[in-house]
This record gives structure tokens, C-alpha cells and sequence, in this order.
């Protein structure tokens, strides 16, 4: 296909670059580097990473034991209201 593009100038001056660093035709240049960001651009993103960033509760690993769920489960009540002042 033939056709006619409008280059940015920095665009332009990447591609002479690489043309000049791999000595191949501009043509060939143009071809291989579109290729290559099409095929960047069609891969989905790989998603970020989750890091969970603990905080020490004060509480200690025993008070846990005897509180059993039920205190737990208020606890996390309690954090999920609206603070009141």
C-alpha cells in the first residue's frame, strides 16, 4: 500500500535516528517500528500490582483469641460508620 503520512517533527528525527543507527532503507524503518507499537498497543496492560500496607492495630495476638469473632465482627462495624463527632 502506498500512502502519503504527515510526520511530527519529533517523530520525523526518532526515525531518521533509527534509521541511521540500523542502516536499513527508511521504508523498512518505518514498517518494523510500526509493526512493533501496533503489537504493543493490541497486548492488554498488565494490570498494576495490589500491595496490601499492613498498620499495626495495637492489638495483641492473645486479645484476638479471646475476643473470639463476635467482638471482631463489631470492631469491624464500628470502622465502617461514619465518624461521629
Amino acid at each position: 500500500m502506498r500512502t502519503t503520512l504527515t510526520l511530527d517533527d519529533d517523530v520525523a528525527a526518532l526515525l531518521e535516528k533509527e534509521n541511521l543507527r540500523t542502516g536499513e532503507p527508511m521504508k523498512q524503518t518505518v514498517n518494523r517500528v510500526l509493526r512493533s507499537g501496533l503489537f504493543q498497543a493490541a497486548k492488554p496492560a498488565k494490570p498494576k500490582r495490589f500491595v496490601v500496607k499492613p498498620f499495626d492495630t495495637g492489638i495483641t495476638a492473645e486479645q484476638w483469641k479471646t475476643w473470639g469473632e463476635t467482638k471482631i465482627e463489631e470492631i469491624l462495624e464500628q470502622a465502617e460508620m461514619p465518624l461521629t463527632r
